[in-house]
């Protein structure tokens, strides 16, 4: 009966995952070392699609449909190269005065933040219209 609500909180709970990994690429933007020395890489979550398998549900019952909402599925680290700044004053400059700063650009990720916090209130207003759906359906039986 609560599938809807259950689906759109799995979506709330990825996306605040998101917006949380998002605020952590910002505030590492210009950080040159991490704790083991190694230069910051900007961190993605990857989602996948959360199945439903208990008691046969949505399998060979011609709905077609097994999903139960989404989940992270890792972290990766963006692989895309560094940046390159001239500083040669900075004490993790190499021998040509340049530093390797992450690859986090605070613009992408301030994109990334509004489509994630867009989700997010899309995901509420789903529960919101479910919950919506259910009240009236519980009204019509009396």
């Amino acid at each position: 009966m609560f599938k809807g609500i259950d689906i759109s909180a799995s979506g709330l709970t990825a996306q605040r995952l998101r917006m949380d990994t998002i605020s952590s690429n910002i505030s590492n933007s210009e950080t040159t070392r991490d704790e083991d020395g190694n230069t910051y890489r900007r961190k993605v979550p990857i989602f996948r699609q959360k199945l439903d398998r208990e008691m046969g549900a949505g399998i060979g019952n011609g709905s077609g449909s097994n999903s139960a909402g989404v989940e992270v599925d890792e972290i990766a680290e963006d692989q895309s190269p560094f940046r390159l700044e001239y500083r040669p004053e900075h004490p993790d400059a190499n021998e040509e005065g340049y530093v390797e700063l992450p690859n986090v650009s605070v613009m992408t990720e301030m994109v990334n933040m509004i489509d994630a916090s867009r989700a997010y209130e899309a995901n509420i207003q789903a529960i919101t219209n479910y919950k919506s759906m259910a009240n009236s359906a519980l009204n019509i039986s009396t």
